[in-house]
């Protein structure tokens, strides 16, 4: 906080509630909310952790987004379907822009739903292994099912409040997912069938999310000049050699690659995302600010020193820099 000193913060784990406040709260955020409580099994030590948001600005409205029971039973869900974690919204009267959704989530991890039943005794090595693996598959799909609903859920709430409010919108959390696969790619739907393409784009524009990380690359794009369909080949000479190099090939040779949020493994992935509306996109007419940087800080992971990162975040924290238009 001190280094980069953001606006808003998204937590996605808060296990001590009134410690982090305070905290916050000496570093000059001193707006505040959080809807759920984690559960306390002995004294200090806690467990299901909950989501929170810390504002330099007032928040005017903390709320906890309720999955419609009617969708949900029409999805195959249960009608009392719940999300894994309450999902925060904080309305926040920002500069400019004023009254502004902000979404906290941590959706259901990849972790099986189930549990193997360790109880069994008479089982063989063999039959202990097979159980093991079908509780995997079939409690990895559960944790699929899960997360892919709250995020359908999710996303249905924040149609029906933008439609009401029309106030810009900022999602934020750990998704446990590539945002891309067919798990959450609708947090990003980009098609609307049946319907005129100028409709389609307009009623896309107001009521869908774009990735933080890709209005980004469009915003890095415009102001590089590795946009445009020009094809047409150059010759560039590199030491003694002739080469052909593309505009397209140029752009992919200077096109940032994206910092994972999460190691696991040796591999890493990202798993940590910030959506926003349009008014947050340098591309659509009526923005008000537009996105001039994008940092995944993860010194913690990369190069951790014990007396500094020895309780940090296991995550990787995504950082944007919205810029107001002129």
């Amino acid at each position: 906080m001190q280094e980069y000193q953001p606006d808003i913060i998204g937590f996605q784990e808060v296990f001590s509630i009134e410690s982090l406040k305070n905290l916050v709260k000496s570093q000059g955020y001193n707006h505040f909310a959080v809807i759920d409580q984690p559960e306390v099994i002995d004294d200090f030590i806690y467990r299901s952790p909950v989501v929170a948001i810390a504002s330099r600005y007032p928040i005017v409205e903390a709320f906890s987004v309720q999955a419609d029971a009617a969708l949900a039973q029409s999805l195959g869900l249960s009608t009392n379907f719940t999300f894994s974690r309450k999902v925060l919204r904080a309305t926040i009267d920002a500069p400019h822009i004023g009254l502004c959704d902000c979404y906290a989530v941590h959706f259901k991890s990849k972790r099986s739903m189930f549990d193997l039943d360790e109880q069994n005794k008479n089982w063989s090595a063999e039959k202990t292994i097979i159980e093991s693996l079908k509780t995997q598959v079939a409690g990895s799909w559960g944790s699929t099912i899960q997360r892919g609903s709250e995020a359908t859920l999710l996303m249905m709430e924040m149609i029906a409040r933008r439609e009401v409010t029309s106030n810009p919108m900022v999602l934020m959390g750990d998704f446990n997912n590539d945002l891309k696969d067919g798990v959450l790619n609708h947090l990003l739907t980009n098609s609307l069938r049946f319907v005129s393409k100028l409709d389609s784009n307009a009623y896309l524009e107001k009521y869908c999310l774009n990735d933080a990380w890709d209005l980004f690359q469009k915003a890095l794009a415009n102001d590089t000049g590795l946009t445009g369909d020009s094809k047409k080949p150059n010759d560039v000479v590199e030491g003694s050699q002739m080469a052909l190099v593309t505009e397209e090939v140029k752009e992919q040779r200077q096109k940032p690659v994206r910092t994972p949020t999460h190691y696991f493994a040796g591999s890493g992935s990202v798993l940590d995302y910030i959506l926003l509306s349009c008014e947050f996109d340098a591309s659509y007419h009526d923005s008000l600010y537009q996105l001039s940087d994008y940092h995944v800080y993860d010194r913690h992971l990369i190069n951790p020193i014990f007396d500094r990162d020895g309780e940090s975040t296991d995550h990787g924290v995504v950082l944007i820099t919205l810029t107001l238009r002129t």
